[in-house]
Order: C-alpha cells, then sequence, then structure tokens
C-alpha cells in the first residue's frame, strides 16, 4: 500500500465511476463535464466545484501558531484555481465564481478569517481581470459548523460556458502530438512572489512527512488519530536550505492559475491544440484520462522543484508513486501537434512561465498508458 493510502487518500478516486451513467455529458472523457444549453443548441454549459483540498489545515496551525490570520488569505486563490485551470482544459470561458466556506467557529475567528479570505478573493479576481480574463465573484454561503468540521473547509464553484464547435474533448489525441508542460514553481509575471509548485494535490501526505507530532500534542484536531499522523521533523517556521523559504511557506503556495495562459494559447493557435491538462489529483498520471489508445511518454519533464524533493526524502516513499501524488513540477500540459510547440512555448514565456516540451504521444495497443523515464527511473501507469 502507498504511504499516501495508508493516510486515507486515494488518488485513483474508485467509486466515482458510478456518477458516469447518471450525469448528461456530452463529451464523455473530456476533462470537465459539458452539459448541453437548453437556451442555445450551439453551445455547452460547464458547471464546477472544487476546493483548497486539505490546505486549510496547514493554514490553520500556521494561524494558530502565529496569530496572523494572513495565512488563510492564499486558500482563496486555491479554491479559484482548481476550478478554472478545469474548466480551461476543454476551453470553456469562465463567467462567475462562488464560495462555500465552512468554519469551526470555537477554533476560529470567523471575522479575521473571512477579512483575509475576502482580499485573497479579492487580489485574484483583480489579477484574472488584468490578464484579459474577467470573472464575476457572485458570492457563496458561509456555514458555522462545529460540530462537523475540526478546523475549517474552503471550496468553490465556477460557472462556464463554451461554443461546442470549439471544444478540446481530448478525442483527437493522435500519436506524434508533443506534450509542453508548464512549470508549477517559480515565478511568473502576475504572481506576487516565489511558488513553491506544491499546487493542491498531495497534501495529506506532504504535512504528515514534514511537520512535528509536537503540533499534534497542542491541537489534536489537525489530523485524524490513525496512523502515520506527523511524524517528521519540522516545524511550521523551518527553512530548509534548499527550500529558500519556511515548510510553512512552501506548503501554503497557492496554486498557480494557468488559465490566462491556456487562453492565449487557445486564441492564437487553438486550432492546434489537441488536449489540455490539469496535473491535479493523480499528478503526471492525470493525462491517462484523455484521448484513447494513447501511449503517453514523458521523457524529457524538468527537474523536480525542491518541495517534491524534500517531501520524497523525508516520507521515504517511491519515485513513482511521487509522480502519481503530486504534480512534481509541470502543473498544466498542452497536448499539440508537433509543428505548434515552438509556439506555444513562445506565448507561455511572454508570460514568463517555466514550459518546455515535456514529452510525446505513441499509439497503445488496447487503452491508454503512461511511461515516465527520468532521472529517478522508468515508470510506467495505466487508468484505474
Amino acid at each position: 500500500m502507498s504511504r499516501y493510502k495508508a493516510l486515507g487518500v486515494d488518488v485513483k478516486k474508485k467509486g466515482i465511476s458510478a456518477f458516469k451513467g447518471v450525469v448528461d455529458n456530452l463529451f464523455p472523457g473530456a476533462f470537465c463535464v459539458i452539459t448541453a444549453d437548453p437556451a442555445n443548441p450551439d453551445f455547452g454549459l460547464v458547471f464546477h466545484a472544487d476546493s483548497a483540498g486539505s490546505k486549510p489545515v496547514l493554514s490553520y496551525l500556521c494561524y494558530k501558531e502565529s496569530g496572523d490570520p494572513g495565512w488563510f488569505k492564499g486558500l482563496a486563490q486555491d479554491a479559484v484555481a482548481m476550478n478554472i485551470d478545469d474548466v480551461i482544459c476543454v476551453a470553456a470561458e469562465p463567467i462567475a465564481f462562488i464560495d462555500y466556506v465552512a468554519i469551526n467557529t470555537m477554533r476560529i475567528d470567523r471575522v479575521e478569517m473571512l477579512r483575509a479570505l475576502s482580499e485573497g478573493f479579492a487580489n485574484v479576481f483583480e489579477t484574472l481581470e488584468a490578464c484579459g480574463m474577467p470573472v464575476l465573484f457572485s458570492g457563496g454561503e458561509t456555514a458555522d459548523l462545529p460540530d462537523q468540521m475540526r478546523t475549517l473547509d474552503v471550496c468553490g464553484a465556477l460557472f462556464a460556458r463554451v461554443e461546442l464547435g470549439k471544444v478540446v474533448s481530448g478525442y483527437e489525441i493522435a500519436p506524434g502530438d508533443l506534450i509542453v508542460g508548464l512549470r508549477s514553481g517559480g515565478k511568473i509575471s502576475y504572481e506576487e512572489g516565489e511558488n513553491s509548485g506544491i499546487m493542491c494535490n498531495g497534501l495529506t501526505l506532504a504535512r504528515n512527512c514534514l511537520l512535528s507530532s509536537e503540533y499534534l500534542e497542542r491541537y489534536s484536531e489537525l489530523a485524524h488519530p490513525g496512523r502515520g499522523r506527523l511524524t517528521g521533523r519540522f516545524r511550521y517556521d523551518d527553512q530548509p536550505d534548499e527550500l529558500g523559504m519556511t515548510i510553512g511557506e512552501a506548503l501554503s503556495s497557492p496554486t498557480r492559475i494557468f488559465a490566462p495562459v491556456a487562453a492565449a494559447v487557445l486564441g492564437e493557435v487553438g486550432d492546434t491544440v489537441h488536449g489540455m491538462v490539469h496535473n491535479t489529483g493523480g499528478g503526471q498520471t492525470k493525462c491517462l484520462g484523455l484521448g484513447g489508445n494513447i501511449r503517453y511518454v514523458k521523457d524529457s519533464l524538468p527537474e523536480a522543484d525542491p518541495i517534491f524533493r524534500l517531501i520524497q526524502r523525508e516520507a521515504g516513499v517511491e519515485w513513482r508513486e511521487m509522480y502519481e501524488d503530486f504534480n512534481m513540477g509541470v502543473g498544466f500540459e498542452f497536448i499539440v501537434e508537433p509543428e505548434a510547440a515552438e509556439e506555444v512555448t513562445r506565448i507561455a514565456e511572454g508570460f514568463g512561465v517555466g514550459v518546455q516540451v515535456v514529452g510525446h504521444c505513441e499509439v497503445s495497443s488496447d487503452r491508454n498508458s503512461l511511461v515516465i523515464e527520468s532521472d529517478q527511473g522508468n515508470f510506467s501507469y495505466l487508468p484505474a
């Protein structure tokens, strides 16, 4: 059993297939569900919901230790990014966002936490508008749930629409296509500071292998009382040399928003884009859900960001599992016709984001597959 699964998280999300027969989806297998627009047969509607994952637990710890509610601010970007970067994968235009915040008001000052979150939402929507991608913030819901929530949860839902003739469904992915990857770490033109690259996946493993058990003694609400909880050697404000930031800052780095880059690519070379992948749950194996009978070969991935190397070393997990649990430094991928790769790279570089061709597509005999060839070894994966 993987270390992540032992902590209670299944990256393959067994059980969700039960919904396939009841969801109205015009493009089965596309990155997001697209439903028919009853008012306009030329368009599809995309409703998407996601959250900041378990990052709020880390923000809560840093808040309790420091007394600074500013640790909650980045959760707003996490909630928006996890939605907007998914819907852009089918070329949908984001229209409006709402949030849902559930709080244990016995442990968190509701007013100061919501003030920090509101500042975060204001910043992220101002950034999107400055990038030419305005999104309406249509309010949401706040729930005081002291008997249900250990700490807090920050979720969001996004409404988008897409012209059916422009949907990027993944159906056209073909042998010979190239995979162009965008870096999740570092700093880009529309971000305030350096990003560790962690995004919103794998945080349960990262948090539990890095942080000290001393925190459980003070805050039992931080974790389920099961095995493997907070077995690390670091405090939240420790700064390992290789990170260039504290543990708390690295694990709470807001998920990078790739949508403005993707929109620019679609606007200039959209006809050459056969698929887009937001490397969230499933990490580098997320591509397995797109296309048919495709063998994805990722043989030119960049070196993983320092946070991933630190997690691997401290958790003692195999590299094979790391590529399945984390984005490993590449947060978003374009699967494009070979002649478009250079243009996609040029567009992305204009935003200051790290970008490179990370692999290519081949024929797979009967189902999709993935091969990762890296300095840490060669690994093969199949769909769940």
